[in-house]
């Protein structure tokens, strides 16, 4: 087995699937939040 190195691995696909996950879950969050505010506002 190969000895294992910190640090070594190229993680780049990784990080960018991440920071796609992060902000879709933001802007998901965004929506929810905006509808619940225009439905209480339509619903008075």
């Amino acid at each position: 087995m190969a000895e294992h190195k910190h640090g070594e691995m190229d993680i780049t696909v990784q990080e960018k699937t991440f920071n796609g996950f992060i902000r879709m879950v933001s802007r998901t969050a965004i929506v929810i939040v905006v509808a619940l505010i225009l439905l209480s506002l339509i619903n008075g």
